[in-house]
């Protein structure tokens, strides 16, 4: 049977890099940030609700969504990105299931879906009520020292701006209660490429 996978992580654990190298190995994927930007582009299904909801003042003036203004509302203030939440959740989860269910016509071996938020979004495996019935939950694992560190390489943060980004999202430990499997890439990537590599070897088999 067809494997499909639900992969998350927390911000600078490494996940698009995972996901990356699922799709070399052979995956379909599909990343659910990728359709956040297509419902928000102009145009898009979420827009004009994400201009109701928080005001004309978060698009331009050529009418596109204005994201770093938003970001920086929604990562400061949980209200407004609980707001955001019920705006895009569903859509994004019904195009992802969509896209999945067109992979697996096609007859792919592994279905990779990268979803940040899928255990805050309560839809992690196949539990009751889950939009999509996962066969595994894969977690891509950093420390918060390591995500820190990132982050301000990354993006230039100071040390206040990077835990502010961190303690946006759900603790990375609290994560690790919802994986079914867990790559730990607070280390050297060789390992985890390895690691990954295996895991992808496994499911192709059990497929």
């Amino acid at each position: 049977m067809p494997k499909v996978i639900g992969l998350t992580g927390g911000i600078a654990t490494g996940k698009s890099r995972v996901s990356e190298l699922l799709r070399e190995l052979g995956a379909a994927v599909e990343c659910s940030d990728k359709i956040v930007h297509e419902l928000q582009a102009p145009g898009g299904a979420a827009l004009q609700e994400i201009a109701k909801k928080f005001g004309p003042q978060y698009l331009t003036a050529d009418g596109a969504l204005d994201r770093a203004k938003l970001g920086q509302l929604v990562f400061s203030d949980a209200e407004a990105r609980a707001k955001l939440g019920t705006i895009m959740h569903v859509r994004v989860y019904a195009e992802l299931h969509e896209r999945m269910k067109a992979h697996l016509a096609a007859g792919a071996d592994v279905v990779v879906l990268d979803i940040p938020l899928l255990v805050e979004g309560k839809l992690a495996g196949n539990r009751a009520g889950a939009l999509i019935p996962f066969d595994l939950v894969v977690l891509v694992y950093a420390d918060p020292e390591t995500q820190v560190e990132r982050l301000m390489e990354r993006d230039d943060y100071d040390h206040d701006e990077a835990m502010a980004r961190i303690r946006s999202q759900m603790p990375i430990h609290k994560k690790r209660e919802h994986a079914d499997v867990i790559i730990d890439n607070s280390g050297k990537w060789d390992g985890v490429e390895k690691k990954v590599e295996a895991l992808y070897r496994d499911w192709v088999a059990a497929s």
